[in-house]
């Protein structure tokens, strides 16, 4: 008789409204088998039972959620048990800012579960407080506020449409403009502002850093070629720590005044590099059409 594979096993959580339901049928799409509203006591029981019943290696997703202080043990408790089963265990957290939150909640004129006799604000509060430290732990945290259906589609896709074999890093690069505010789900950020701004260069200003004349300008300045060669080294430290640590998901943020020139320049040289390195990875320009 055959010992059944360990499974992989997803676990996704986040703020109530941040995705969770769609990011659950992109996984039963990519081959997942999905369990939404699973009570956390329960995962390793579900894992099992996958295990025995699925197949090669079962690759497992429990969509969870908070509704009491005994959540985060219960799922801290839950999650051990299945590592020291030998599951391969990651975290997916969802995220949006208030302001998102409170206007899909009013779109689909829902009270956010946690409000009570409150208001949507207070619910919100209330779960954020909760998941914080499921927020910190970890793996993989997506901000949903700027992103569409499909948007989030793409980056959950890119995540786990295959994950099985040699473990790998799949590493994210945002440029993003400082003025439009930090990209809450970065993992590490840079600040290019010591560069030389092409906004000031007539010729330059209406073009983005996608433009070859703007990144020659840009990747032409002593100092970012300076800056690329040292943060290179600084990425062949982190990146294989990450994996010894069990972290696959990367998100490097690059960023900007405006996220237009500078960021997005570099950005695109460092996911360069990265792919030549053998490093999975997307490049993403969060504010390069904005005014």
């Amino acid at each position: 008789m055959s010992v059944p594979s360990p499974p992989e096993v997803l676990v996704v959580s986040g703020m109530s409204g941040a995705g969770r339901s769609t990011a659950a049928h992109v996984l039963e799409d990519l081959g997942w088998f999905v369990v939404d509203n699973l009570p956390p006591a329960l995962l390793p029981t579900m894992a099992e039972l996958a295990g025995r019943s699925l197949g090669a290696v079962p690759r497992v997703a429990a969509v969870v959620d908070v509704r009491g202080r005994a959540f985060f043990a219960d799922l801290t408790d839950a999650m051990a048990a299945l590592r020291a089963s030998g599951a391969d265990v990651r975290t997916l957290y969802l995220e949006a800012s208030d302001e998102v939150l409170v206007r899909r909640f009013e779109g689909v004129r829902r009270p956010h579960p946690l409000q009570g006799d409150g208001t949507i604000t207070d619910g919100i509060s209330r779960e954020r407080e909760l998941l914080r430290e499921l927020r910190g732990d970890a793996d993989l945290t997506i901000d949903t506020s700027g992103l569409n259906v499909h948007q989030l589609r793409g980056q959950i896709e890119g995540a786990f449409a295959s994950t099985q074999g040699t473990p790998v890093v799949h590493a994210t690069v945002l440029s993003f403009g400082f003025k439009y505010g930090l990209p809450v789900d970065a993992d590490l950020v840079v600040d290019l502002r010591f560069l030389p701004n092409p906004h000031w260069v007539p010729e330059l200003r209406p073009r983005t850093g996608l433009d070859p004349d703007v990144s020659q300008y840009v990747l032409g300045q002593p100092d970012a070629q300076e800056f690329l060669r040292r943060y290179e080294e600084v990425l062949r430290l982190v990146i294989p720590g990450y994996l010894r640590e069990g972290k696959r998901f990367l998100v490097m943020a690059v960023g900007c005044t405006g996220g237009k020139h500078r960021s997005v320049a570099v950005a695109e040289e460092i996911g360069r590099r990265l792919a030549e390195a053998g490093v999975d990875v997307r490049v993403s320009h969060r504010d390069m059409g904005r005014e």
